[in-house]
């Protein structure tokens, strides 16, 4: 067995240069110079006596056994993570730092009204937002880079605990003057085929709409286009076809300075369920339920 163990350090230099496949956005993800994270990853291959990255001027490219390490090295930050949590746990409730990944189609319309009063509120709280796709929320959640996430469900999480916040109605935003003259309330069936447009990819904005309508053939006619909900609704203003937005960013005013009409769609799966989630078995779960206290007070 070997007299000297990586370190914590060491193996979230290698993390980080295998998440970002570059030494300077490694360096700067890890807040080190470019010089510090490179002499701490060849200390670990000095170390552990193998290559784990070829570099060349152009690719870093990790060896197989360096993807391997990689898959370990998350385990084991993770769980030295849930170590600190636990000793975190003890203290005052809901505080301290907390690292939450939100989703695009609920951050701009839920957080501007909840930090405020949370700040206020809980004033030993420190919390670190990122903005993600729900996919790439969910695998940050897994690999350790943030300890909770605040998404839209249904969507694959793998094994997670969760807290209900609220159920988000879905609305069908049409242009002004559309010739339909959509009614207060709108059936899937009024849903034009090649006028959908809708989020891009990893968007479960984009799932939660079409599994609404029940319609096969519009997964494969709806144009999936928008980076963001405003864009979508900039897109069906002028003209260019209808989309679907969640009720919070309609009671946001996202459609303000528009002629945009909105109207709730009619569906037995019309709402999508706004939900914070945690990996299972966390010792912070209480915090979890605090918080997902506050935002349902928001």
């Amino acid at each position: 067995m070997s007299t000297y163990l990586p370190t914590l350090k060491q193996l979230q230099y290698l993390v980080a240069l295998h998440e970002h496949g570059h030494f300077g956005r490694a360096a700067e993800a890890s807040f080190v110079s470019q010089s510090t994270l490179s002499a701490g990853i060849r200390e670990l291959e000095s170390l552990l006596g193998v290559t784990l990255v070829e570099r060349s001027r152009r690719v870093v490219r990790f060896t197989a056994l360096g993807n391997q390490v990689v898959e370990k090295a998350h385990r084991i930050l993770r769980e030295a993570e849930e170590l600190a949590d636990l000793v975190q746990a003890a203290g005052k409730p809901l505080a301290g730092q907390l690292r939450m990944s939100v989703i695009p189609t609920i951050a701009p319309f839920l957080l501007p009204r909840f930090l405020p009063r949370l700040r206020k509120e809980r004033p030993d709280l420190e919390l670190f937002l990122r903005e993600e796709t729900s996919h790439d929320a969910v695998e940050s959640l897994q690999h350790g880079r943030v300890d909770c996430v605040l998404l839209a469900l249904p969507f694959a999480t793998g094994e997670v605990e969760k807290a209900h916040i609220s159920d988000d109605p879905l609305y069908v935003a049409f242009p002004k003057d559309d010739p339909r003259d959509p009614p207060e309330t709108v059936s899937a069936d009024m849903i034009d085929e090649g006028r959908l447009l809708l989020l891009e990819d990893g968007h479960c904005l984009k799932e939660h709409a079409l599994a609404a309508c029940n319609r096969p053939e519009l997964r494969g006619s709806a144009t999936m286009i928008g980076t963001s909900l405003h864009t979508l609704v900039q897109m069906v203003d002028n003209g260019l076809g209808l989309t679907m937005l969640p009720e919070m960013a309609v009671e946001a005013g996202i459609l303000k300075g528009t002629d945009v009409v909105a109207r709730p769609l009619k569906s037995k799966q019309a709402s999508r369920e706004i939900a914070l989630i945690w990996r299972k078995n966390s010792p912070r779960r209480d915090d979890f339920e605090l918080l997902a206290e506050e935002l349902r007070a928001g």
